[in-house]
C-alpha cells in the first residue's frame, strides 16, 4: 500500500462525518441503525443515500444543493471516500457524510422505512453471469432497498452501460415495479439544463464521456400503486 492511500485511511480517521465500522460491527445491531437522523445528524430532514459512492461526487454535490436534506455516501474503497471527505470537511457541510461498508450489508446498518431516496451511480456492470449476484440491480439488492426505503422512497440509476440499463428495466418490470422516469440518452432525453443528471458529473462519467460512452437513467420505486 502507498504511503498516499496510508495517509489517507488516517485522514478518514480523524473525519467526524466518516464512520468505518468493522462487518462484525454493523453485522451485530450497528449502532447507528433506525436513528441516523436523531444521533448522528440531529435532525429530522429526508435521508438520501449514494451506493457505490466512490469519490462522492453526487453526496457532496446534493449536500450543497439540497441542505434541507440528509446525505450519506457509502463505498468499502477509503482512499476513494477521502476525497469527498475532504471536500465536505473544507465546504464545512452539516448534512453530508460517508460509510465506508459493503453495499450488500445496507439492510443492517439502516432500518425499515428510514430512507428516503437512493442513488446508484455507474456501478459496476457485472456483465459476466457468475457475477450476475454483485449488480446492484438484482433481484436481492432490490429487497434489501425496498426494506430500507420508506414506501414512498424512490431510487436513481445513472450509468454508462446499456447492459446494465436494459437489465435492470427488465428486472423492475417483471417484479411489477413501478418506473418512474427512463432515458436511454440523458444528453437527447432530458434537456433540462440544471438538472441535477447534468449538473452532477462523476469521475467515471467524465471518462466514460471522453469515449462518446452514452449515458442512461432509471429513476423507480417499490410502490405498485403508481
Amino acid at each position: 500500500m502507498t504511503r498516499k492511500k496510508l495517509s489517507r485511511f488516517k485522514e478518514n480517521e480523524n473525519f467526524a462525518h466518516v464512520l468505518e465500522p468493522s462487518r462484525e460491527e454493523v453485522m451485530s445491531k450497528y449502532s447507528l441503525k433506525g436513528c441516523w437522523k436523531q444521533r448522528f445528524f440531529k435532525n429530522d430532514k429526508p435521508l438520501v443515500l449514494e451506493l457505490g459512492c466512490g469519490k462522492g461526487e453526487y453526496t457532496v454535490a446534493m449536500a450543497k444543493r439540497f441542505p434541507s436534506k440528509n446525505f450519506i455516501g457509502i463505498d468499502i474503497k477509503g482512499a476513494r471516500l477521502w476525497y469527498g471527505a475532504k471536500e465536505v470537511e473544507q465546504a464545512e457541510l452539516k448534512n453530508a457524510a460517508f460509510l465506508r461498508t459493503q453495499v450488500e450489508l445496507v439492510d443492517f446498518c439502516f432500518a425499515e422505512n428510514e430512507v428516503d431516496e437512493i442513488w446508484i451511480t455507474f456501478p459496476d456492470p457485472q456483465i459476466k453471469y457468475k457475477r450476475a449476484k454483485h449488480r446492484l440491480t438484482n433481484p436481492d439488492f432490490l429487497d434489501k432497498y425496498r426494506k430500507i426505503l420508506k414506501p414512498e422512497g424512490i431510487v436513481h440509476l445513472k450509468t454508462d452501460s446499456e447492459f446494465l440499463h436494459g437489465y435492470t428495466h427488465g428486472v423492475l418490470q417483471i417484479l411489477g415495479y413501478p418506473i418512474l422516469e427512463a432515458y436511454h440518452d440523458i444528453d437527447l432525453q432530458l434537456n433540462e439544463s440544471n438538472h441535477i443528471l447534468h449538473q452532477v458529473k462523476t469521475h467515471y462519467e467524465m471518462m466514460y464521456r471522453k469515449k462518446n460512452k452514452t449515458i442512461t437513467y432509471i429513476q423507480f420505486c417499490f410502490d405498485k400503486k403508481y
